[in-house]
């Protein structure tokens, strides 16, 4: 439907503006005029206008997590400000740089400017706006404190994305070197081992078991190239096709948490993340059975944490409290349900929250501080290990060549 922009007089002579939809210009007219209206300047609304890319509605994808935090920041600004929200939405839509953002706001202006509620609109859209943001203006909406909410979102999306941020830099350097060092061994295995076993081969020697082992591998790379690489894709696809089971889903986050040194460090991520977007929908007026609710479909990825969230519902709704129904479960530490415990009966439960997030945060932060100072001696240990290894084979057999015509001469 047509949205037209309107510029009207009431019966004392205020002047105000506004959208309205109608078939066509005439329909908005005697809608106006039969609300009593003097119409002092109408015109069709084309703010949506390139809302539809690609020549296909709804054709966008994921947006990334920083343009989110700048939207939120725009958009609890301009509400804040007293700007209407139908008016805000078609400014940010009209104006935002992410191709696939503007595509969902354009969509979203339409619905609310229709009439429809803002959380309604943006969970037809949950490529771009999960469950939080859905459940968080709503409670917003009902509130009457949409801005504030929209604010704590802002504040939740932009600290998971600083706490991303840290872990891909953390990640980032021992990646690069892996991945160095990982093609300096295959060109090696490739190219110069051949070279020596073709060497040793003519001589007749009996090779020392370490360099019998890295010529095995070095035949896997050039003569069963293929098979090697066809065997490997071949496990990677069952093992993503057991994943995609929920029993091999489950198994595989077991496994994940129960990793030496890396699996803590993901369930205290995992932690950090349920408690800090718990402790955004309590303070945001999100019921206790909404919020577990919300959180049990953010973790339907890790079935760990899901499974005991869907336990918690149950309990929480039969009329248990959450500290006992987390306890319940078996999978959150003591500390967590005896705060969680001690926030119930004093009815600071958010804040208590709050605090157990940041003591998760900071440990994740400590973690990660203590494994950038460690990677550099561990990477050049193992690299000089594997060095040392692959030179050992090739000049152990050298050493035998050269005694050999040493005591011959």
């Amino acid at each position: 439907m047509p949205r037209y922009s309107y510029t009207v007089q009431d019966s004392s002579g205020n002047v105000t503006t506004g959208v309205v939809g109608a078939d066509d210009e005439d329909a908005a007219v005697q809608s106006l005029q039969s609300k009593g209206f003097f119409i002092l300047s109408i015109a069709e609304d084309d703010k949506d206008k390139g809302i539809i890319i690609g020549g296909k509605k709804g054709d966008y994808g994921k947006v990334p997590g920083s343009d989110m935090v700048f939207f939120g920041e725009q958009l609890s600004t301009l509400v804040a400000g007293g700007i209407p929200l139908v008016r805000a939405l078609g400014l940010l839509s009209e104006h935002a740089e992410n191709k696939n953002l503007q595509i969902c706001l354009g969509m979203v202006y339409k619905e609310v400017s229709a009439g429809g509620a803002l959380h309604k609109a943006l969970e037809k859209h949950p490529k771009v706006f999960d469950e939080i943001w859905c459940s968080l203006v709503q409670a917003g909406e009902v509130s009457g404190q949409l801005a504030t909410v929209l604010r704590q979102i802002t504040e939740y999306v932009r600290g998971q994305e600083e706490l991303k941020g840290k872990i891909i830099s953390a990640l980032a350097y021992p990646s690069v070197m892996a991945l160095g060092a990982t093609g300096v061994l295959i060109y090696f295995m490739v190219f110069i081992v051949p070279t020596f076993a073709k060497i040793f081969d003519d001589f007749h020697m009996e090779l020392p078991t370490i360099t019998k082992v890295v010529m095995m591998f070095s035949n896997l790379l050039t003569q069963y190239a293929l098979i090697t690489v066809l065997v490997i894709a071949g496990i990677v696809w069952g093992l993503k096709a057991y994943i995609a089971t929920p029993s091999g889903l489950l198994n595989w986050n077991r496994f994940m948490f129960s990793l030496p040194l890396f699996g803590p460090l993901m369930k205290n991520m995992k932690l950090e993340q349920l408690l800090t977007t718990m402790s955004t929908l309590l303070r945001s007026g999100v019921s206790i059975l909404n919020s577990v609710a919300v959180l049990e479909n953010m973790f339907k990825s890790n079935l760990v944490f899901k499974n005991a969230l869907t336990a918690a519902k149950a309990d929480i709704a039969g009329g248990r409290s959450i500290s006992e129904s987390f306890k319940k479960t078996g999978i959150f530490p003591g500390l967590i349900t005896q705060m969680m415990w001690m926030g119930e009966e004093s009815g600071k439960l958010p804040d208590i929250i709050v605090v157990l997030s940041a003591f998760y945060k900071q440990q994740i932060n400590q973690f990660i501080a203590r494994f950038t100072a460690m990677i550099d001696p561990i990477l050049l240990v193992g690299m000089g290990g594997i060095v040392g290894v692959l030179v050992m084979s090739i000049f152990i057999p050298i050493f035998k060549m050269s005694s050999m015509d040493g005591g011959s001469m």
